[in-house]
């Protein structure tokens, strides 16, 4: 495999000339369509195509993960760096045993405390996963998501999915159908509609391939659940200029077109000192805003949401989506306390912010 400094982006497959129309956009919100989607993106996918599908976190540019060229369709059409490696959905605990080579005890106790659930668990992988999932390392990542729409197509194809979020290369996750249309709408075939994503931001990722576990990337499941199963403090790991155990460790990601500014502010009157200290323009600012909550009288727009982290999670990238709809000349998010609650949210603020 390349090195860091060698890595070049795959180049994006498809455009709209040679592929004019939006894929078709299957809902499931009856028992019939929910069987028809799921018989249609398991046909696909066993034909090796890529298909976008709703989990309870974000949604999933999903393909089968035994399949390198099915794989490796799926850095083209993000436009992935292909030193990053791709987290594998399963749908049974058989099924992740043979995804790795080792399943100790702590996985064992880990899965059945958070799966399904969005909790990724990194092990020494086994024969069966191509390179391509893993930027070649030796490590995969594995996750047993709760949506039950993955959950029953990937009980049809009987094959494990590789499923990064839905969305082109370091842009904003998709926790809608709408939001992957508008991102890759004209570069793949299928988006299956599972409604909003319940949890908002990635999954937990912690990696249990050494002698201690660490966090990779932290997500809604805390150190602190984390801890009352491992049964010792999780430290967080940090990242040096190795090989990509996980996604979700390169300084900027889930990022909007318009810059994005993170800011405390005591009132309004400092806000808009801020900005202009900046040189931003507050007529063309977007502000989200969750405790100290500006009139916007003299701003592009505010929005308000709620100072609870589950609840911000989950609103994040939906009102980041819209706020870049927008076309303003900057996005600023109020801070976040600084606590373990809001880290996960903390870090994807500062990641987009890079």
């Amino acid at each position: 495999m390349p090195s860091r400094a060698q890595t070049r982006i795959l180049p994006l497959v498809a455009t709209a000339d040679d592929a004019p129309e939006l894929a078709r956009l299957l809902p499931t919100h009856t028992p019939d369509l929910f069987r028809a989607a799921v018989r249609e993106a398991a046909s696909l996918l066993r034909q090796g195509e890529l298909v976008a599908l709703p989990t309870e976190t974000v949604y999933g540019l999903a393909a089968n993960a035994l399949d390198p060229a099915a794989v490796r369709r799926i850095f083209e059409v993000k436009g992935r760096p292909s030193h990053n490696p791709i987290i594998v959905h399963v749908a049974s605990l058989d099924q992740t045993r043979q995804c790795v080579r080792a399943w100790p005890e702590i996985a064992e106790s880990l899965a059945r405390a958070f799966w399904p659930g969005p909790l990724t668990l990194v092990l020494p992988r086994s024969k069966e996963i191509p390179d391509e999932v893993t930027a070649g390392g030796d490590t995969v990542g594995v996750r047993w998501p709760s949506h039950p729409l993955i959950q029953a197509v990937i009980a049809a194809c009987g094959f494990p999915l590789a499923a990064p979020s839905a969305n082109l290369s370091e842009q904003l996750s998709p926790t809608n159908a709408d939001h992957v249309r508008q991102s890759l709408g004209r570069r793949i075939r299928l988006i299956v509609d599972g409604g909003q994503a319940q949890v908002g931001i990635e999954s937990t990722v912690l990696d249990l391939s050494g002698h201690e576990p660490r966090i990779l990337r932290p997500g809604m499941i805390h150190a602190e659940s984390l801890l009352a199963v491992v049964g010792k403090p999780v430290r967080t790991a940090t990242h040096d200029d190795g090989p990509l155990l996980s996604p979700g460790q390169l300084p900027r990601h889930y990022a909007p077109s318009a810059p994005l500014g993170v800011l405390a502010w005591a009132d309004e009157a400092d806000l808009l000192r801020q900005l202009a200290a900046r040189r931003l323009d507050a007529s063309s600012t977007q502000v989200l805003a969750h405790t100290v909550i500006p009139t916007g009288s003299r701003l592009g727009g505010v929005s308000v949401i709620p100072h609870d982290p589950e609840a911000f999670a989950r609103a994040l990238y939906a009102e980041l989506h819209r706020c870049d709809a927008a076309r303003p000349g900057s996005i600023v998010v109020e801070a976040v306390p600084d606590t373990t609650a809001w880290f996960a949210i903390a870090d994807r603020l500062r990641r987009a912010s890079a």
